[in-house]
């Protein structure tokens, strides 16, 4: 089980040859249960209201598109924040990050500077 960060599910359907291979080699493998985050379809959501984004699919056509399941924001994800120290400051990043680690999965993105929560128990997959 892993959890798809928002960049990621963009670059799938849009760009796939900005994904590394691992990341390709994870959204190819049908054993791999893909998650995306309720959290990301607020950011894409955010972005495309206030120009920032520009696109043709819907938030459920793009997770179809790499056959991920929903996984929604709980109360125990965003009490989590709590516990992250104040290494990255974009808020969706921090609640994705929260979410990875109290469900105990690894978490999928580019963003290196996430890397920096490895200490607090988030396994990443970039």
């Amino acid at each position: 089980m892993v959890i798809i960060d928002t960049h990621i599910l963009l670059w799938a359907a849009s760009v796939p040859e900005r994904l590394s291979q691992q990341q390709v080699g994870l959204l190819e493998h049908s054993g791999t249960e893909l998650l995306v985050s309720t959290v990301s379809v607020a950011e894409i959501e955010i972005k495309r209201t206030i120009g920032k984004l520009e696109m043709t699919h819907t938030c459920d056509e793009l997770r179809r598109s790499i056959g991920a399941e929903w996984l929604p924001l709980h109360a125990s994800h965003a009490m989590a924040l709590r516990q992250l120290p104040l290494l990255h400051r974009d808020p969706f990043d921090r609640l994705l990050v929260a979410q990875a680690i109290a469900e105990s999965t690894a978490f999928v993105t580019s963003d290196r500077a996430l890397g920096q929560y490895s200490t607090a128990g988030l396994q990443i997959i970039d």
